[in-house]
């Protein structure tokens, strides 16, 4: 099947600075592609391109098999057939609230009248129809930017930060909402955020970007399970790292040995762990050992800080090994003292090894730190 999007080797220079770099992207009818990345990464300037708002370098950018942008086209954004929507909804103050989702669909007549009516219903803002925009609150202003962009039947929704100006709980009512029209349309959807949790609760199909590129291409529970490198596991969730050294395919850790394909010797490798696939259990002995387990062996630490997060507690603890932080986070209310020891094992199903990007800090043979 041809994409209904499709960019191909986007590039975009910038004081000499390639902002854009080699972007290609595929994206079908009634599928959410979120592209995701930090600030500055360049997925904005990549929606630009794809919307016409910025102009193409380099590569093309083409809309059901026809080539909207190249070296030497240049289609402007009203006649590539997209819909956009903005951090700032850019809604008319002077146009009620059916008047701005009427604006592109030409004269009024019975049948503009009827997709005005359909999309407010559909959006919840029936009542509000006579509204001007500084008379709504900023999810119904939302609501009438999306039912705006999606009035002239879009093949391509174009989506820049559009929930970023919302409160958190009714930016969650507003994303499910805005996600079940989009799929009804069977628009095909680029969605910019440098939020995880959006992207994961929006997306069929996450690009995760870095530094004008994009690194990774998959679906979220794939991306989440399966990072290209340590820095793509961060981005995600806090991590703790393990420093090791490989020696014969493996390096020691205070949990035991972890396996290092491919890896030769003498290289130095993180091994990463996300705080939820450490268990903890208390020191019933006081000293020595915990016995070995099927996922390896236990470490012991001291509890440095524990806090209740709301659906989950964090504790932090300083590990025996090497006077390093490590993280990990317990269901529901769970709240040691400062100084209790406690053993940390771990899911080493759910660990990660990649060689190291950069020198440790430290002298100890384990690096243990959280990152964000």
């Amino acid at each position: 099947m041809v994409p209904r999007l499709e960019l191909e080797d986007l590039t975009c220079v910038f004081d000499d600075v390639a902002v854009v770099d080699g972007v290609s992207l595929g994206i079908h009818p009634g599928q959410v592609t979120c592209l995701l990345g930090p600030s500055g990464c360049g997925k904005s300037t990549t929606l630009r391109m794809a919307a016409g708002v910025e102009r193409t370098q380099a590569g093309s950018v083409r809309i059901d098999g026809r080539v909207v942008a190249d070296a030497t086209t240049h289609l402007p954004p009203e006649a590539r057939g997209i819909g956009m929507m903005f951090q700032d909804f850019a809604l008319f103050p002077h146009l009620t609230a059916a008047e701005n989702v009427g604006f592109g669909l030409g004269r009024k007549d019975a049948g503009r009248t009827a997709r005005v009516q359909d999309l407010l219903e559909r959006v919840g803002l029936a009542e509000m129809a006579d509204k001007y925009p500084h008379q709504l609150s900023g999810g119904e202003q939302q609501r009438v930017a999306l039912a705006r962009a999606l009035a002239p039947r879009p093949s391509v929704m174009l989506m820049d930060e559009p929930f970023s100006g919302l409160d958190n709980r009714l930016r969650d009512e507003i994303r499910d909402q805005t996600l079940e029209i989009l799929k009804e349309e069977g628009a095909a959807v680029l969605l910019v955020t440098h939020e995880p949790d959006e992207a994961m609760r929006m997306a069929d199909q996450i690009a995760l970007m870095r530094k004008g590129r994009i690194v990774q291409v998959g679906a979220p529970y794939n991306i989440y399970n399966a990072p290209v490198d340590a820095e793509a596991a961060g981005f995600f969730s806090d991590i703790n790292l393990l420093h090791g050294v490989v020696q014969d395919f493996s390096t020691d850790t205070p949990f035991g040995q972890f396996f290092c394909p491919n890896m030769r010797d003498e290289a130095d490798v993180e091994i990463i762990i996300r705080p939820q696939h450490l268990k903890l259990d208390f020191d019933r002995q006081g000293t020595g050992p915990l016995p070995t387990a099927s996922d390896g062996v236990a470490a012991r630490g001291q509890v440095a800080r524990a806090r209740f997060m709301g659906h989950e507690s964090l504790v932090e603890l300083m590990m025996d090994h090497d006077g390093s932080i490590l993280k990990a986070t317990v269901p529901g209310v769970f709240l040691p003292k400062t100084g209790t020891p406690l053993w940390l094992s771990l899911r080493r199903d759910r660990c990660f090894v990649f060689p190291c990007k950069r020198q440790s800090r430290v002298t100890s043979p384990w690096l243990n730190s959280p990152a964000a």
